[in-house]
C-alpha cells in the first residue's frame, strides 16, 4: 500500500452562478470584482455575495465563485441545510440531478427561487492527470484519505477529480467534515492507494 501526503482545502457555503440568474441578481452586464483567486484554474471568489433565504432561516453573505456556469449550484453543508430547513442531496460538483431546491436567493437587484441546484458536494481529491497517472489513480476513481491528530480518521469514498484545468493538488472538505476529524485549511492528510 502506498501513501502519498495531500494537503486539505476546507470548503465554506458558495454559489455558483449562471450568466442568467447573474443578470437577474445583479443587473444586466454587471463586472463581478475579483477577491481572491481559489485552488483551482480560471476559479476564484468574488467580493458580491448573495443573501440565501430558507424555509427556517437565512444566510446574509454567501460569496459568489466565478466564472459562470450552465447552471446555478448552491454548494452547503448538511449542518447549513438543517439550518435552512431543507435537505441538500450530497453530489459530485456539476450533477444537479434529484438536488435539492427550497431556497430563495436574494441579490441587489432581483432574486431567483431555487427549485433545485443546491448540494453537500462529496468529498474529493483535486489532481493533474499527469500527477494521477504517477499515483496509479485516475479521473472519478475511489480514494480513501487518513487525517492524522486527536480526532483521527479516514475518510472513505473520496472522489478523484483529474482532468485538463486541474494542476493544484488537493483534498477538498466542506466544514462539517472538516470540523469533525479537527482539521483546518493547509493541514495534511495521507492519500491511500491500494
Amino acid at each position: 500500500m502506498k501513501v502519498y501526503k495531500v494537503p486539505i482545502e476546507v470548503s465554506a457555503r458558495h454559489i455558483h452562478l449562471s450568466a442568467t440568474d447573474a443578470a437577474i441578481l445583479f443587473g444586466q452586464e454587471y463586472e463581478f470584482n475579483k477577491q481572491i483567486k481559489i485552488s483551482q484554474p480560471t476559479q476564484y471568489a468574488a467580493v458580491e455575495t448573495v443573501e440565501v433565504i430558507g424555509l427556517k432561516n437565512s444566510f446574509k453573505e454567501v460569496r459568489v465563485i466565478l466564472p459562470f456556469r450552465q447552471e446555478t449550484q448552491l454548494e452547503i453543508s448538511i449542518t447549513d441545510g438543517y439550518y435552512l430547513g431543507i435537505k441538500p442531496r450530497i453530489a459530485v460538483s456539476g450533477n444537479l440531478v434529484n438536488s435539492a431546491g427550497g431556497v430563495v436567493i436574494k441579490g441587489p437587484q432581483g432574486q431567483i427561487d431555487m427549485k433545485s441546484g443546491v448540494i453537500a458536494a462529496k468529498r474529493h481529491l483535486h489532481i493533474s492527470p499527469v500527477q494521477g497517472k504517477e499515483w496509479g489513480i485516475k479521473h472519478m476513481d475511489v480514494v480513501s484519505v487518513k487525517v492524522a491528530g486527536e480526532r483521527s480518521l479516514i475518510f472513505h469514498n473520496v472522489i478523484v477529480r483529474s482532468r485538463k484545468g486541474i494542476d493544484k493538488l488537493s483534498f477538498m472538505l466542506d466544514t462539517d467534515e472538516a470540523n469533525a476529524a479537527g482539521v483546518k485549511q493547509g493541514d495534511e492528510g495521507e492519500l491511500i492507494v491500494n
